[in-house]
């Protein structure tokens, strides 16, 4: 028999649901305004799609966000696992690291993070490619708070014994059995750092680099129904952005787990 949801409940939900899609859609309300007419009118809309600013930025933003994640799973998952499998002793520094972007604001980030990097080549520091290095330690809480959990659902270390036992070395079991199993996990925090890295503004305006954050705020100190356009168009391109993470995530694999026997 399946339990009816209590009226408590779906009165919670929609004021959940108010809260959110309220403003969403007054900001939306209000970008339709300022036609030639009067009326309601995509005016904005066109001038956001017309700037080539937009398409740059956006495509900057979206690429430091993929180089983010990409860098994030390939360095903290085999450290979390390793950690998980031989030293667990290590997980104390590890929860105190994964503190410490709470700790340091964004400001003193960048101020050290490029008096660091001051003595590296150019195609690095004068490149936006300097901010992945930011934005992989802001990710880091994000990253391994996801991957240390679903490590943790799943017992990696039988995983990786009955593996071996079966004639499986360390790279197949890590490659065929382990990796499957945290699909779900890895999606999380790429979620979580792509909207980030999307969101980011401090670090890329003190480092003078014209990112899709910085380009928002430009268009809101200027105009006004072009920037609430812009604020729709980015939560859609961020909800676009995610799906389609999803899809692709779910659609190699499609998120079961595998069995051991079949891996190794």
């Amino acid at each position: 028999m399946r339990r009816r949801l209590p009226f408590s409940g779906v009165v919670w939900l929609v004021l959940g649901a108010a809260y959110f899609v309220l403003p969403l859609a007054a900001t939306a309300e209000f970008s339709l305004k300022g036609g030639q007419s009067g009326g309601y009118s995509f005016d904005a809309y066109r001038s956001i799609f017309s700037d080539p600013d937009f398409r740059a930025t956006l495509w900057l933003s979206f690429r430091l966000a993929l180089e983010t994640i990409a860098i994030s799973v390939v360095l903290f998952l085999p450290t979390i696992y390793w950690m998980h499998l031989k030293l667990p002793r290590v997980r104390p520094v590890m929860e105190l690291l994964s503190v410490l972007p709470f700790v340091v604001p964004p400001v003193v980030l960048v101020v050290g993070l490029l008096d660091l990097y001051r003595p590296a080549p150019q195609f690095f520091i004068a490149t936006p490619q300097f901010l992945v290095a930011a934005y992989v330690i802001l990710a880091f809480p994000y990253v391994y708070w996801a991957l240390d959990s679903g490590i943790r659902a799943i017992d990696v270390r039988t995983l990786t014994e009955a593996s071996q036992s079966l004639g499986a070395n360390w790279w197949t079991t890590f490659r065929r059995v382990i990796l499957p199993n945290l699909r779900v996990a890895a999606l999380s925090g790429a979620f979580l750092t792509l909207a980030i890295v999307m969101g980011e503004f401090t670090i890329a305006n003190l480092a003078l680099f014209y990112t899709f954050p910085v380009y928002i705020n430009y268009i809101g100190q200027t105009t006004a129904y072009p920037a609430a356009a812009l604020t729709v168009i980015s939560f859609a391109i961020t909800w676009l952005a995610i799906l389609g993470l999803v899809v692709v995530g779910w659609g190699v694999g499609g998120g079961r787990r595998v069995p051991v026997a079949r891996a190794a």
